[in-house]
């Protein structure tokens, strides 16, 4: 099974996307917080224009996971990837882990004045 039919192409592009989406305002909380330094932080605050941009390809990107991941095991022939329950598993939890930091990206901002 190619790797756009079995939804990691979409959970790599909806993970990145995400990381991306978050690189300008958890980016900076989270490298002061592990203890990194210095005025080169700030400058990740130039992505925030595009952060919308970046959610909506994570969200894109998710929906289309979600499609081939959640589909009936019944539209995968036998012997297939999709058909082993290993693999659904597995594609499922990082599925629910990107989702996670999609949450993360979109709702973050709106908690950031919590910290401060």
């Amino acid at each position: 099974m190619t790797e756009s039919q079995n939804g990691r192409g979409a959970l790599f592009a909806g993970g990145l996307a995400a990381l991306l989406a978050s690189a300008c305002c958890l980016g900076p909380l989270v490298l002061v917080a592990l203890g990194f330094s210095g005025a080169w932080i700030g400058n990740l605050t130039v992505l925030e224009p595009y952060r919308p941009i970046f959610i909506g390809a994570a969200l894109v990107a998710l929906f289309f996971a979600w499609r081939r991941i959640f589909r009936p095991v019944e539209t995968c022939h036998p012997g297939e990837v999709c058909s082993v329950p290993q693999v659904r598993d597995t594609h499922k939890l990082i599925f629910y882990v990107v989702a996670t930091l999609v949450v993360a990206a979109i709702v973050f901002p709106y908690v950031l004045p919590l910290f401060y």
